[in-house]
């Protein structure tokens, strides 16, 4: 057993529990945040306890590390305990015990300090653990001290402070236990206290995201914004990425900050900082270190004395202090002849730069989004306008975002950019329908038969092999211009519902009603006509008759894997719908990394299928036998069709029991 990873499990990130995905390898436990993309490390070597804690409905691992950090994880099943005890039993020579909880809900207890842990404790077990690293503040009072958290946004319930009451003790002696407690928590607190000079200071700034000018301070854990009016202290812990983006003008670059949490100015956040730099300024910097310092800190990447444009300066301090990558433009160019795409989102205009994991959109409001969470994309058509188009991002969880008035040039670059990704594309036609493809062509869909196409198929080939035959049709010999008149009337009088009784009331009418009456009669004849004599609508409604011998078509390597794991996804998931089931399995064929074997299995039927296919032609099935076929039940079809209305009036003289009522009535009325 090399590692173990679980899909659906949550960690304790600043008191909200955050989805993401969890791996345990023999050297490290990785844990991937499933909303910022951001990669937590920890290393075997660094573990000093772990247990498995029993969370509300679920189980958890908690980790304890040397240097005094607690991790928690939640989301496993009772099931994966033994599982999980046995894998790090055997690769990290550690034993899982449960941790148990004091669930008596006693306030009055004894608080522990374990590294960056603080615990209250009823008796021997704990009630509730608190890390210190989410303490924003620690003031104390009498006899009394208060704790203050940093706040999550995603948490639907926040901690905001905590008191603890410390009573007088004769055995402290000099020390006051109320300081004391301070400054245990203090030592471990994240307090962000401007100690020391700044590493470089860099002055009057253009700042988009939030809009002013600040001068930025850079110091070893933090860096500060300070404004005219606002004033910001940013750890360097909530740098998520770093991007440098040239304008499209080709005269000024982007450098934009990626924060998680963001920073707040009331009810307004920012995840992103931007920055808007001329290229053509430049500064020169020289570090408060020695070559030494240098060396020992930052691995010799650095230099004292750092000369060159601006942003680029800028870029390799915090590259280097935050720890983090400088993202750039990947392979993609416009038709502008830079990475950049003109267009607008939620009114306002900017700029999309696809990169090579996703893409950025700057700067109002700025947005960046990874390919992985990406479902499909969409080329819509433009608001009434043939000269630009819109481009939709659909999220896996639902939420669309639609970049619109994009230059109509832009479109093959970016459609081949999106190609080079293996992104898919969605085909917003009829039915809303996506169409994947997989390697052999054929839809990853499930094989749902989709009836108007195949009926569209249908007609379509009757149409073709019949068209002699309407042809020999419209000359028939036996068709006679008379009787095929006097038919069509005696039909349209038979089954209309206001037929004209006699000839003397047409007569004996006005000129105007006259006219409208044969106007109507006309209308009614060519609607009857329409549906009781064409041969047109009939046709259609002919079905094709199911060749059992034909070989049935090879399914695809999807259909395949689906059809052998259709009941473990009813399992895994309980009360899912027969309808979300393709849907489901799509989302796991999708994360599957080896597929070969299933494409082998389709290989071969598409193989037996094309063999059995060419046995099958060659034995007669399937040949042009259709004509002789369609002639037979079409010639008996059409001559009921005009034997049918003819019957009761085939004598001449002799009119139908309703046409003789109804001119006796209407002679009556006359008389």
């Amino acid at each position: 057993m090399d590692f173990l990873e679980y899909s659906d499990v949550t960690s304790e990130i600043k008191g909200c529990m955050t989805p993401g995905k969890l791996k345990m390898t023999d050297q490290n436990i990785i844990f991937k945040n499933s909303k910022t993309g951001k990669v937590e490390q920890i290393s075997a070597a660094d573990f000093e306890v772990v247990n498995f804690q029993n969370f509300a409905g679920t189980w958890g691992i908690r980790v304890f590390l040397k240097n005094g950090s607690l991790y928690r994880y939640a989301g496993f099943k009772e099931s994966d305990k033994e599982k999980i005890a046995k894998f790090f039993s055997n690769t990290y020579k550690i034993d899982m015990l449960e941790k148990e909880m004091s669930l008596k809900g006693w306030n009055w207890g004894t608080a522990k300090f374990s590294g960056s842990v603080l615990s209250f404790d009823i008796g021997e077990k704990s009630a509730f653990e608190i890390p210190l690293n989410h303490v924003s503040q620690c003031t104390t009072g009498k006899n009394e001290v208060t704790m203050e958290f940093h706040q999550n946004d995603d948490a639907p319930v926040s901690l905001m402070e905590m008191r603890f009451y410390i009573p007088a003790s004769e055995l402290a002696g000099d020390t006051d236990p109320v300081e004391a407690f301070q400054e245990q928590v203090m030592s471990k607190a994240s307090v962000i206290s401007i100690s020391g000079d700044a590493i470089a200071i860099f002055r009057d700034l253009l700042c988009l995201t939030p809009r002013g000018r600040y001068d930025i301070k850079l110091y070893q854990s933090f860096f500060q914004l300070h404004g005219k009016t606002f004033d910001y202290k940013i750890p360097i812990t909530t740098v998520l990425r770093l991007f440098i983006l040239p304008h499209r003008d080709g005269r000024q670059v982007f450098f934009v900050v990626s924060l998680d949490p963001p920073i707040k100015q009331g009810q307004t956040r920012y995840h992103f900082v931007v920055f808007l730099f001329n290229q053509e300024d430049e500064t020169s910097l020289e570090l408060p270190f020695s070559d030494a310092e240098l060396k020992e800190k930052f691995d010799g990447k650095l230099e004292k004395e750092i000369t060159g444009p601006t942003y680029e300066v800028l870029g390799k301090i915090m590259k280097h202090i935050v720890g983090r990558k400088l993202t750039g433009p990947g392979g993609f160019i416009g038709h502008s002849g830079t990475p950049a795409v003109g267009c607008s989102f939620k009114a306002a205009a900017g700029f999309l730069y696809p990169l090579e994991r996703g893409f950025i959109y700057v700067h109002k409001p700025p947005l960046h989004i990874r390919f992985e969470e990406i479902a499909s994309v969409n080329f819509a058509r433009g608001g009434g306008s043939t000269r630009s188009f819109d481009f939709e991002i659909e999220l896996k969880s639902g939420t669309v975002h639609t970049f619109s008035s994009i230059e109509k040039e832009e479109y093959s670059k970016l459609y081949d950019f999106i190609t080079s990704k293996k992104l898919n594309i969605k085909n917003r036609g009829k039915g809303d329908k996506a169409s994947y493809k997989d390697d052999f062509g054929n839809s990853d869909e499930e094989a749902a038969p989709d009836a108007y196409l195949e009926r569209v198929k249908a007609e379509g080939q009757q149409r073709d092999d019949t068209d002699d035959e309407d042809e020999d049709e419209s000359t028939d010999e036996d068709f006679d211009p008379e009787a095929a008149k006097k038919r069509d009337s005696d039909v349209a009088e038979e089954f209309d519902s206001n037929p004209s009784s006699s000839e003397s009331e047409d007569d004996e009418g006005s000129g105007n009603e006259k006219k409208e009456k044969e106007k109507e009669k006309k209308k009614k004849k060519e609607k009857k006509s329409a549906k009781t004599v064409s041969e047109k609508p009939r046709k259609r409604k002919e079905k094709k008759e199911k060749d059992e011998n034909k070989p049935k078509r090879a399914a695809t390597a999807f259909m395949l894997w689906l059809n052998s794991h259709r009941d473990q996804i009813k399992k895994d998931n309980p009360g899912i719908k027969v309808t979300e089931i393709a849907k489901k399995g799509g989302e796991m064929w999708r994360e599957l990394k080896d597929k070969s074997e299933w494409e082998k299995k389709a290989s071969k039927e598409k193989e037996e299928y094309n063999k059995a296919m060419a046995e099958y032609k060659s034995s007669g099935g399937g040949s042009k036998t259709k004509k002789p076929s369609s002639t037979a039940t079409k010639k008996p079809s059409s001559s009921k069709k005009s034997s049918a209305p003819e019957s009761p009036v085939k004598s001449g003289p002799f009119k139908s029991k309703e046409f003789i009522e109804s001119d006796d009535s209407s002679s009556d009325h006359d008389t």
